[in-house]
C-alpha cells in the first residue's frame, strides 16, 4: 500500500479523461517512476543505513507488468534509458552480471600480469594475488563517499601499475633489464627514433598514437572495473564480506603450507613485492648522483704532468674503435660461431701477411642490447656509466677520458668518426675531440641501411681520405664508431672493392638486394642470422682497412659496446663483449703482456675479463713505463 501523498496523482491527461489514450508501452515507462518515488525514505535516514539495498535500477528491472504508474518524481530514471531492461529482464540481468564478471576478471588479469614475456604462461594467472583481497577489504571498510574516492584512486594506480609493466616488458626485450622510473624516460625518445628509421616517419606516428590510446584505455578501463566492483561490492555488502574472509583465509594457508602448481606459489604477494622493489630503486637512483660524485673525484692520472702521459705511444696513430652490438654471443653462440670463426680466422689471416699481430679479451660492459654512449663513456672515462644520468653528470663535469688525456699531452690530433649522430652533439667537446666528423661530414651521398647513415666501410675510407691519408700530418689519436652492426641489422651492406666506394652512390643497389626488416623481425632466427651477418661485415671492413692502410705506427684498440638486444642473445644473462688491440710493431704488444690476453681476434672462454671501466687506467699505465 502507497500511503497518501506519497506519490502524486493522475497526470494532467488523465484529469482530461483521456487516459485510455495511454498506450501499453507509455504504462511501462511509468513504472520505474512509481517504483522509486513509494520507496523514497525520510531525509533523516543516512547513506549508509541503506548501504546494501538494491537500487531502484536494480529492482526495475524485475518489476511486474501491471505495475502502477507514475511521473513526476525527483530523481526518477529517464523512461526511455532502462525501457530495454523492462523489455528484456533476463538479458539486463545477464548484462549487468556479465559485466561485472568481465571487471572482476580484468582487475585480476592486471594484478597477476608479469612484467616479462618470458614470464607469459598460464601458471602466472592461476594464482591468488593477496593485493585483491586487501583492496576488497579497504573498500568494504570505508565509509560511501571515502570509498568512491577510493576506488577511482585504486583503478587509477592499477592503470599505471599496468603500464610500469608493459615499459619493463620492453625494456627486458630490448636492455634486458626493467625500466628505471628515474632515469630512463630520455630512453623512450631514443625508441621514437629507431621506429622512425626502422619503420619510416608513418610507422613512428602509428606507433605513438597506439601506444598513447592504450595508455588512456588502461586508465579508463581499470577505474571503469574498480569502481563497478566496488558499487556490487556494496550493494552486496554480507556476501561480499563473507567472501573476502573466505579468501584472506584460503590465501593465508595456501601462503603458510606452500601450495605451488607447476612449480609456482598459489598464494603471491608478487604486486607487493614489485612496489617495495620500485620504491628501493627510485630511492637509490635519487642518491645515485652523490655516489658518482665521489667517483669520478678519484683519478690516479689527473695530477700527471702531460709530458709523462702515454710517452709508450708518443708517435703512433692510436684509434678507439667501437663495432655496434659485437657481443660475446657473436663468438660463443653455436648457431653463430661456425661462420664467426671463420671470419676472425680471416681476419687474422689478413693481418699476419700485413705484418701485424693481435691480442683479444673481454670486457664487462655496464648496458646491454642499447645505450652505447653509455659504454662508450664507461671505457674512456673509467666509471661505471649505467644509467642516463650518471651519463649526464659525466659530460658535464671536468673528469678527465682516455681520449681527452691525449689531447692534454699535446702531441695528437684528436678526432672522431660518428656516422650515427646526425644532429648537435655538444658531448664531443668534453671527450677532447679536436675535430667530428658526423654522418653529414662524411661526404657519403648514398642510402641509408634502415637506422645507419653510413656503412662502416665508407666511414673508414672517409677517415683515410679526410685525416690519416694526409701527408705531413701530426700523430692522430681517433674515436671511430662502426654503426653497420646497429640493431635492426637489415638491410646490411657488404664489402665491395675499397676502388668502388666513391661517393656512396654504389650502395644504392646494395641495399635494394638487402633484406626487409619488416619481414625479418617476423623469426628470432632470421634476426640472429642477419645480426651475425652485420657484425662480420663491420669486422671484415676494419681487418680490410687495416691491410691496405695501417702501418708502423698503427695502434687500432677495437671492441663491442654491448651485447645485442635479448631476441638475438636468446636470454643470456652475460653482458661480455670482446677487446682487440692490433699493432705492427712488437713493443706495443709487449706492455700488455702481462694482461694475459689471447693471440688473434678472438679471445679464449678462459681470456681475463675486466669490468669496462677498469680499461682506462690499465691502458695508461701500460703505456706510461
Amino acid at each position: 500500500m502507497v500511503m497518501a501523498g506519497s506519490v502524486s496523482g493522475p497526470c494532467s491527461s488523465c484529469r482530461r479523461g483521456r487516459t485510455a489514450r495511454h498506450s501499453k508501452t507509455a504504462r511501462k515507462d511509468h513504472r520505474v517512476s512509481l517504483f522509486t518515488r513509494s520507496r523514497q525514505l525520510p531525509d533523516t535516514v543516512t547513506e549508509e543505513a541503506v548501504e546494501g539495498t538494491p537500487s531502484a535500477q536494480d529492482e526495475a528491472e524485475h518489476l511486474p507488468p501491471d505495475a502502477p504508474l507514475s511521473t513526476d518524481v525527483p530523481g526518477s530514471p529517464r523512461p526511455g534509458w532502462f525501457g530495454w531492461r523492462r523489455r528484456y529482464p533476463r538479458t539486463a540481468r545477464g548484462v549487468s552480471v556479465g559485466t561485472s564478471v568481465l571487471a572482476g576478471l580484468l582487475l585480476l588479469l592486471v594484478l597477476l600480469f608479469p612484467n616479462r614475456l618470458d614470464h607469459m604462461n598460464l601458471r602466472s594467472f592461476l594464482r591468488l594475488p593477496v593485493e585483491a583481497i586487501v583492496i576488497a577489504a579497504v573498500l568494504l571498510v570505508l565509509p560511501p563517499k571515502a570509498r568512491r574516492i577510493a576506488a577511482v584512486a585504486f583503478g587509477v594506480f592499477l592503470g599505471l601499475f599496468t603500464v610500469v609493466k608493459f615499459l619493463d616488458m620492453g625494456f627486458y626485450q630490448t636492455l634486458a633489464r626493467p625500466f628505471d622510473l628515474v632515469f630512463d624516460w630520455i630512453m623512450l625518445g631514443n625508441a621514437t627514433d629507431w621506429l622512425r628509421e626502422t619503420f619510416g616517419r608513418t610507422g613512428e606516428i602509428l606507433a605513438v598514437i597506439g601506444v598513447i590510446v592504450l595508455f588512456l584505455a588502461l586508465l579508463a578501463l581499470c577505474t571503469w572495473a574498480m569502481v563497478r566492483l566496488t558499487n556490487v561490492m556494496s550493494r552486496h555488502r554480507p556476501q561480499a564480506v563473507g567472501t573476502t574472509l573466505v579468501l584472506g583465509t584460503v590465501w593465508v594457508t595456501c601462503f603458510t603450507v606452500g601450495v605451488q602448481f607447476g612449480g609456482v606459489s598459489f598464494a603471491t604477494k608478487g604486486n607487493t613485492e614489485f612496489l617495495a622493489n620500485r620504491v628501493q630503486h627510485v630511492r637509490n637512483g635519487l642518491g645515485d648522483a652523490k655516489v658518482f660524485e665521489k667517483q669520478s673525484a678519484v683519478d690516479a692520472f689527473a695530477a700527471t704532468p702531460p709530458d709523462q702521459l702515454l710517452t709508450g705511444l708518443r708517435g703512433k696513430d692510436v684509434l678507439f674503435t667501437f663495432i655496434e652490438s659485437y657481443g660475446r654471443v657473436a663468438i660463443d653462440d653455436p648457431a653463430m660461431a661456425p661462420e664467426m670463426d671463420a671470419t676472425l680466422k680471416k681476419g687474422d689471416a689478413t693481418l699476419k701477411a700485413a705484418g701485424f699481430a693481435s691480442r683479444s679479451g673481454w670486457l664487462r660492459s655496464p648496458v646491454t642490447g642499447a645505450g652505447s654512449w653509455m659504454a662508450h663513456s664507461t671505457f674512456l672515462s673509467g666509471l661505471w656509466v649505467k644509467n642516463q644520468q650518471r651519463y649526464l653528470n659525466l659530460t658535464s663535469s671536468d673528469r678527465a677520458t682516455l681520449t681527452s688525456y691525449f689531447q692534454k699531452t699535446g702531441d695528437w690530433r684528436t678526432v672522431g668518426i660518428v656516422p650515427g649522430v646526425r644532429k648537435s652533439w655538444p658531448e664531443g667537446k668534453y671527450f677532447g675531440l679536436d675535430h667530428i666528423y658526423d654522418s653529414t661530414h662524411l661526404g657519403y651521398k648514398g642510402p641509408y641501411f634502415s637506422w645507419t647513415p653510413v656503412p662502416d666501410q665508407f666511414s673508414l675510407e672517409a677517415f683515410q681520405k679526410l685525416e690519416h691519408g694526409k701527408k705531413n700530418r701530426d700523430p692522430i689519436m681517433a674515436e671511430i664508431i662502426l654503426a653497420s652492426s646497429h640493431n635492426p641489422w637489415s638491410p646490411i651492406a657488404h664489402t665491395i672493392d675499397w676502388n668502388d666506394l666513391g661517393d656512396g652512390s654504389v650502395f644504392e643497389q646494395i641495399k635494394k638486394e638487402g633484406t626487409n626488416p619488416t619481414e625479418v623481425w617476423k623469426s628470432q632466427e632470421r634476426v640472429r642470422t642477419e645480426y651475425r651477418k652485420a657484425i662480420q661485415y663491420s669486422v671484415d671492413s676494419l681487418t680490410q682497412w687495416m691491410q691496405r692502410y695501417g702501418d708502423e705506427k698503427t695502434v687500432l684498440v677495437f671492441l663491442g659496446d654491448h651485447q645485442p638486444v635479448p631476441t638475438v642473445t636468446k636470454g643470456s644473462t652475460s653482458r661480455d663483449v670482446p677487446v682487440t688491440i692490433v699493432a705492427k710493431d712488437p713493443k706495443v704488444l709487449d706492455r700488455v703482456a702481462d694482461w694475459n690476453w689471447t693471440d688473434g681476434l678472438k679471445p679464449a672462454d678462459n681470456a681475463p675479463e675486466w669490468g669496462m671501466d677498469k680499461f682506462r687506467d690499465r691502458f695508461m699505465t701500460a703505456f706510461a713505463k
